[in-house]
């Protein structure tokens, strides 16, 4: 029961190490998103992918709602219904799943979790204007009709991670804004640091010095003071008889911060030429600014955390579209930026995107949601990726690394279309030559080249996970190396990659395909050694036979139930495979 939670010392330790964080947001009839409830499971990064009007901005823009709980911002319009109607069995909804390490919220909405505690609340709308908000009460398993946790939204909010939310077409005043309030973090975290320090600082010193002026202040204007009562004494005393008006001045014990007023000015331009300000620059320049002020803020309070500096609240970074305007080398360096801000314990990323570039297999703290309209014309979200649940090995790692240097946009399946997974630079250069040659038939195909049997197995495992039917062409190769001295290692990857079809569930439809014993051999009777890629786009340029046996070859690929050609085979056992590797070689279709 809630009532018997208790904290452990360790766990109380944690308190100054470890800061809430956003567990999962469930959104109802918001904006585009209908009756069916979306969720998001949420990680240090949550990539969100999907075609365009899906509802990934409504998403974003939910959480800012509820953050803005007591503020103008979490006042709902008749925009933010559906259909902009105001429906009874239809009423927006929006809950928050937190993750904190304290008893103070109140044992009665803390559920124990392996972490911390998970704290559930919702909000809804009755119609235009604030939310009501309520907390799962665990003592009755239900939602509380008379309170909730956090208390008050003022105080709620500073106990949850903080937004900033970047949309992707900001104005550009308030883009400058957003920058500037980010560059500012650093310093109003500093000076509550120095606020709450037992140990003496020049804070304290500034406020004794302002609270030794302000009573020499007082005691200058005493004077003044008293003529004024007297006076306003005698005017009250006509109304009131032996009414008196005193009015006292006393100053503050602590400095107000309001005495700190701070004027930004955030200018670029060329070192020595014109600097303007950021509003006045263009919309990729305004967002590689805003990447090095959230790189600068990461690493501020990583600095702060190592020497012991409080770090008050965390943050969510809400980004719609970071990929908009920047130039393809600002948008690896933007991905490097967002992946890495959750190392400082203290951040939250979550993103809209249309780039697979911004998707990044080999991190452990990423989840990739897939938001998409179902037949019926409904949002749906769905987990498509999450790091704990591949299991990833240090080799998987590795080749994933490889190939997202390779080939950045490697994640493109997550988008969408059928997915075909190829060996070699060879088939992958004769595939694209078609698809190109007949775009109509082929539009909707994404064609992954891992460049070795291995990362097939590593990328098998990602698909696996992903959910979606797939095909696979390697080649055979030989089970022994060219003078018969030891077993070939290409060999022993074909049962490799059968074995790491063995985790897929469902529905899933794979093919597995092997070119008897290469691409070059099996369908052009010949193999060179270098310029591959170059000698097959070649050869099916100039004979129209290579060309159909190759696009026929990516017919069956595509579709599971056509017949593969000449030299190819689909297998399910290395038998098979040994087999019809021999029957070739004796009919000297292989020389």
């Amino acid at each position: 029961m809630a009532k018997n939670i208790k904290i452990t010392e360790d766990l109380s330790y944690m308190e100054t190490m470890l800061r809430p964080r956003l567990k999962k947001l469930i959104v109802k009839n918001f904006r585009c998103i209908g009756n069916r409830p979306v969720e998001i499971d949420l990680d240090d990064i949550v990539v969100l992918v999907g075609p365009n009007n899906a509802g990934k901005s409504s998403i974003l823009k939910a959480y800012e709602v509820v953050m803005s709980d007591g503020s103008k911002k979490g006042e709902l319009t008749i925009e933010d219904f559906p259909n902009n109607q105001i429906t009874p069995d239809r009423l927006p909804e929006i809950e928050l799943h937190t993750i904190v390490y304290e008893e103070k919220v109140g044992v009665k909405w803390l559920t124990k979790i392996d972490d911390g505690f998970l704290v559930k609340e919702k909000w809804w709308w009755s119609g235009e204007g604030k939310p009501q908000r309520r907390g799962w009460n665990v003592d009755i398993g239900d939602w509380d009709e008379t309170s909730f946790p956090f208390g008050p939204a003022n105080i709620a909010n500073s106990r949850r991670p903080e937004p900033h939310k970047v949309d992707a077409f900001s104005d550009p005043e308030e883009q400058a804004k957003e920058i500037k309030k980010l560059l500012m973090t650093g310093i109003t975290e500093r000076v509550k640091s120095l606020q709450s320090s037992e140990e003496r600082n020049e804070y304290h010193e500034l406020r004794d010095q302002s609270l030794a002026l302000q009573k020499k202040i007082i005691e200058d204007t005493k004077a003044q003071i008293d003529i004024a009562n007297e006076s306003l004494s005698s005017l009250i005393n006509q109304v009131f008889p032996n009414y008196v008006v005193n009015f006292e001045a006393q100053p503050e014990a602590n400095l107000d911060l309001g005495l700190w007023k701070w004027q930004s000015h955030l200018k670029m331009g060329p070192d020595g030429g014109f600097q303007s300000t950021v509003d006045k620059q263009g919309s990729g320049a305004r967002r590689t600014l805003l990447w090095t002020a959230l790189k600068y803020i990461a690493e501020t309070n990583r600095k702060n955390k190592e020497e012991g500096t409080a770090v008050t609240r965390p943050y969510l970074l809400l980004i719609d579209e970071p990929e908009i305007c920047l130039h393809p080398s600002a948008i690896r360096e933007a991905c490097k930026v967002l992946y890495d801000l959750p190392s400082s314990k203290n951040w939250q990323v979550m993103v809209t995107t249309h780039s697979p570039i911004f998707i990044d297999f080999t991190r452990d703290n990423t989840t990739i949601v897939k938001v998409d309209r179902n037949l019926n014309g409904e949002v749906e979200g769905t987990t498509i990726f999450r790091p704990d649940k591949v299991k990833f090995d240090e080799d998987d790692r590795s080749n994933i690394k490889l190939l997202n240097a390779c080939d950045p946009y490697v994640a493109e399946f997550f988008f969408g279309g059928k997915v075909i997974v190829v060996e070699g630079d060879t088939e992958y250069t004769a595939f694209n030559y078609i698809r190109q040659e007949k775009p109509e038939k082929y539009r909707d195909i994404h064609i992954i080249r891992a460049r070795g049997k291995s990362t097939i197995v590593s990328l098998c495992k990602i698909l696996n996970h992903f959910g979606a039917s797939y095909s696979i062409l390697h080649d055979s190769d030989q089970p022994f190396v060219k003078d018969g001295s030891r077993a070939n290692p290409a060999w022993t990857n074909n049962l490799k990659i059968k074995n790491s079809l063995n985790d897929v569930k469902g529905d899933i439809s794979i093919r597995l395909l092997a070119s008897i014993p290469n691409f070059e051999m099996a369908y052009f009777a010949t193999e060179t050694k270098t310029d591959k890629p170059y000698n097959a786009l070649e050869v099916i340029t100039n004979d129209q036979d290579k060309f159909s046996l190759i696009e026929s070859l990516l017919d069956a690929l595509i579709s599971h139930s056509k017949k593969t050609p000449k030299n190819c085979l689909e297998w399910t056992d290395l038998s098979e495979l040994q087999n019809y590797l021999d029957l070739v070689q004796a009919n000297n279709i292989i020389k």
